[in-house]
């Protein structure tokens, strides 16, 4: 591992680690449209084995549990997968084992699994390509790869800025891609893509900046970019400033491939 990639490790430790405690009860994480569609796109089989990458506190992991043979939960923050085991005890699941680790590097064999998933975090990946072509490899022929993540438009501009926007909030944040992005991605890693879907999100933003305990003054800084963007930018967040409370658009795209 090179310096660069132990420096991306302690930042999305140091980031993440401290918050585990908010991304297991958030709600856009702990239930969300996107997590039902996951489970009706793949349609997983009692017999799958599979790998949830960067699974934070767990929750892809457990909604798959009762429908699959086992499931392994892997994060690169050992706060969050702390939080993720005591969930799933308290749930009582037994089938769900979880290990520490880059998504850019998984530490298991050639077509180890059938399905391996990746929820609201590949926007941290600084090389979704490697991750993609990880995921290839561990799958058997077949097998399926489900990815969720906010996307940006094809417009560069209006990307940037949203990319920035993010950054700021979570300095860990790499780049959200667009769908178009995505699926070249994909398919150049040895993937047919059977199904996209996008699910559009209402975000109210003290919640969005309390998840990661933003300051003051970039909460304030994120305000004004969000009230004062650009005209090309506001027709894709849609901000709306009602008193005190701010909403504004993300969307997220849902989409599931079959390694050839």
């Amino acid at each position: 591992m090179g310096e660069q990639d132990r420096e991306r490790r302690r930042v999305l430790r140091a980031r993440f680690g401290p918050h585990a405690a908010a991304y297991v009860t958030s709600a856009g994480h702990a239930r969300g449209p996107s997590l039902a569609r996951l489970l009706a796109l793949t349609d997983p089989d009692p017999a799958w084995r599979m790998l949830d990458v960067a699974t934070g506190a767990g929750h892809v992991a457990l909604a798959f549990a009762s429908r699959v043979r086992q499931v392994i939960g892997w994060d690169v923050t050992v706060d969050m997968l702390a939080a993720a085991r005591e969930l799933a005890g308290r749930r009582g699941l037994a089938n769900v084992a979880w290990a520490c680790g880059d998504a850019e590097a998984l530490g298991f064999g050639a077509a180890s699994f059938d399905l391996v998933t990746c929820r609201l975090a590949a926007h941290h990946f600084r090389q979704p390509g490697r991750f993609l072509a990880e995921c290839a490899r561990l799958l058997a022929p077949g097998g399926r790869l489900a990815v969720v993540d906010n996307v940006v438009p094809d417009s560069e501009p209006v990307a940037r800025f949203m990319n920035a926007f993010e950054r700021l909030r979570d300095p860990s944040h790499a780049a959200c891609l667009s769908v178009a992005r995505w699926q070249a991605l994909v398919e150049g890693t040895g993937f047919a893509v059977e199904a996209t879907e996008m699910l559009p999100k209402t975000m109210d933003f003290a919640r969005w900046t309390d998840v990661q305990q933003v300051s003051g003054r970039t909460r304030e800084r994120l305000r004004s970019m969000l009230v004062g963007a650009p005209r090309e930018v506001r027709a894709v967040l849609k901000p709306e400033v009602d008193g005190a409370r701010i909403r504004f658009q993300l969307s997220e795209a849902v989409l599931v491939a079959r390694r050839r």
